[in-house]
C-alpha cells in the first residue's frame, strides 16, 4: 500500500498492511499478557515509560509536524499544536493512576451489616481495540492509545490507512521508552472485513473507535456481549450570535473554529445563527476575514487552510455547495474547488433547511450563516439535528448567554469562545448520533477499568 501526501498526492512511502495471520498473533500476544497477572505491567514502570515517551515525543517535534502536515494535509503551524498538545496529553496520562482509586462501601447500616467492612478497587478491564480517524494523526492515537496503556491495559490500535505514520512512530517511540509490545501494537489495514473482525473479537474487552457514525455504531451492534465501547463521530456544530455580541470580537474565533484544518474536525463550525440586527455587518466581517485566508500547501508556515484528505472529498463539498446553492443559498465568499486537492473556504448564506449543508456534516471548509429573530427560536432551529457535540454561543448579555446554553442540544457550549475548543482533561462526548461514551485522557482512563 502506498501512503500519499494529502496536498499532491507525492508517495511518501510504501508499506505492506497487516494480514489475518498478522492480526491473530498480536492480538494473541495481548491476551496472553493480560491473562498473566502475577506479571502485569507494574503501575509504577507505567508511568516512568509514559514520561519517558513525553520527553521523546517532544524531542523529534518538528518530524511529528512535517509528518502530520504530509501525510494528513493540516498546516504546519497547527500540526506543531498537535504535537505539543500530544506531549501534553501524553504527560496527563503518565499522573492518571493516582485517580483510579476504588471507594469504601459503608457497612453498619443494617444489622447484618454490622461488624463488616466492604470497598471496591478498580483494575484494568482487558485488551483494548482502538479503531482511529485521519483529522488528527498523532493527537487522536495518543487520546486512544494512551490512556489504555496507563490504565494497565494493553492496546492494540489501528490507525487508518492514509495516514498511519504518526501511529507507527508513536508505537515505535513507545517501545523505545520501555512499553513491552505486547502492552502496546499497531496494526495497519486496508481490509475493513479484517478491521471489523479485530473490533469484534470476543477476547476484545474495549473498543475506542473515531469515526463515521454508520460504521461506528454498526461495529457497536456486533460486539460480543459485555464488551464495552467508546465511540466519537461527528455532528454539525452551531454558532448563535446573539443581539448583544460583540463582532470584532468574534470573528477570528468564529474562523478559526471554522476552517481549522479545512473543516475536516468532528466539532467545526459549521451552522452559524446570527440575530437579524447584526446579520448583514456579520457576513461582512466574516467574509472579507475568509476571503483573506491562506489556502495551499502545508508546509509552508503562511498556509492557514491546507488540502482535504482525499480528491473525492472535494467532489463531494463541492457537490454540497452547489445543492445548498439551488435549494436557496448564496454564496458569499468560495464556492469552488481549487485544483484536485483544495477546496476555497466557503460561506454559504440561508441554504435551505434541507440541504446537504443544514442537515449533515460536511468535513470541509465550508459555514452556512442563518439570520434569526428571536433567541429561542434559533436555538431550537440549531438543536433541530440528531447530533449532538460541541457549540459556542456569542453574546455579552450574560442571561442571553447562560439561557442558550443551557437549553442548546450539546454536550458541551462554548461562550465567547469557538466550538472546537477542548483541553485534554475535559470530558469530550458526542450524544445521540455523535458518539456515546466519554473522552479525554483522565475520562477514558476510567472507562478502560472496571
Amino acid at each position: 500500500m502506498l501512503i500519499t501526501q494529502a496536498f499532491d498526492g507525492e508517495i511518501i512511502t510504501e508499506m505492506s498492511p497487516d494480514d489475518a495471520a498478522s492480526i491473530e498473533s498480536k492480538l494473541h500476544r495481548a491476551v496472553q499478557a493480560f491473562a498473566d497477572r502475577a506479571n502485569w505491567f507494574p503501575t509504577y514502570k507505567r508511568m516512568e515509560c509514559l514520561r519517558r515517551l513525553a520527553r521523546l515525543v517532544e524531542n523529534e517535534t518538528e518530524m511529528f509536524a512535517a509528518l502530520i502536515a504530509r501525510e494528513g494535509g493540516k498546516p504546519i503551524t497547527d500540526a506543531r499544536v498537535e504535537v505539543a498538545r500530544a506531549v501534553l496529553g501524553i504527560l496527563s496520562a503518565s499522573a492518571g493512576p493516582e485517580h483510579l482509586a476504588g471507594s469504601e462501601v459503608p457497612m453498619g447500616l443494617t444489622p447484618s451489616s454490622q461488624d463488616r467492612w466492604a470497598f471496591t478497587t478498580r483494575e484494568p478491564i482487558g485488551v483494548v481495540v482502538a479503531i482511529s480517524a485521519f483529522n488528527h494523526p498523532l493527537n487522536l492515537i495518543v487520546h486512544q492509545m494512551i490512556p489504555a496503556i496507563a490504565a494497565g491495559c494493553p492496546v492494540i490500535v489501528k490507525p487508518s490507512p492514509i495516514t498511519p505514520l504518526c501511529c507507527l512512530c508513536l508505537v515505535d517511540f513507545a517501545h523505545a521508552a520501555g512499553i513491552p509490545e505486547a502492552w502496546c501494537q499497531a496494526v495497519v489495514l486496508e481490509d475493513n472485513a479484517l478491521a471489523e473482525r479485530l473490533a469484534t473479537d470476543s477476547r476484545v474487552a474495549f473498543l475506542s473507535f473515531v469515526g463515521s457514525a454508520k460504521v461506528g455504531w454498526s461495529l457497536r451492534s456486533k460486539l460480543p456481549p459485555g464488551t464495552r465501547c467508546a465511540l466519537e463521530h461527528g455532528g454539525a456544530a452551531p454558532v448563535l450570535v446573539d443581539e448583544s455580541a460583540c463582532l470584532p470580537d468574534l470573528i477570528e474565533p468564529m474562523v478559526k473554529g471554522g476552517y481549522y484544518h479545512a473543516g475536516q474536525i468532528c466539532v467545526s463550525t459549521q451552522r452559524v445563527f446570527v440575530h437579524e440586527n447584526l446579520f448583514d455587518d456579520f457576513v461582512t466581517l466574516f467574509s472579507e476575514r475568509v476571503q483573506m485566508l491562506r489556502t495551499g500547501d502545508p508546509l509552508l508556515p503562511d498556509t492557514e487552510v491546507g488540502p482535504l484528505i482525499l480528491p473525492r472529498e472535494v467532489v463531494r463539498v463541492e457537490s454540497w455547495v452547489q445543492e445548498a446553492v439551488a435549494s436557496g443559498g448564496t454564496v458569499a465568499v468560495g464556492g469552488t474547488r481549487l485544483g484536485d486537492r483544495l477546496f476555497q473556504p466557503t460561506v454559504v448564506l440561508e441554504p435551505s433547511p434541507e440541504a446537504l449543508l443544514s442537515r449533515q456534516e460536511v468535513f470541509g471548509p465550508v459555514t452556512a450563516v442563518y439570520r434569526f429573530s428571536n433567541l429561542p427560536s434559533a436555538v431550537k432551529e440549531a438543536g433541530n439535528l440528531p447530533y449532538a457535540f460541541q457549540a459556542s454561543v456569542f453574546a455579552r448579555d450574560i442571561s442571553a448567554a447562560l439561557c442558550a446554553a443551557s437549553s442548546l442540544n450539546a454536550s458541551a457550549v462554548m461562550i465567547n469562545d469557538m466550538t472546537v475548543f477542548r483541553t485534554d482533561w475535559m470530558p469530550f462526548s458526542g450524544w445521540a448520533q455523535s458518539g456515546l461514551g466519554v473522552g479525554g485522557i483522565g475520562h477514558s482512563m476510567r472507562e478502560m477499568t472496571r
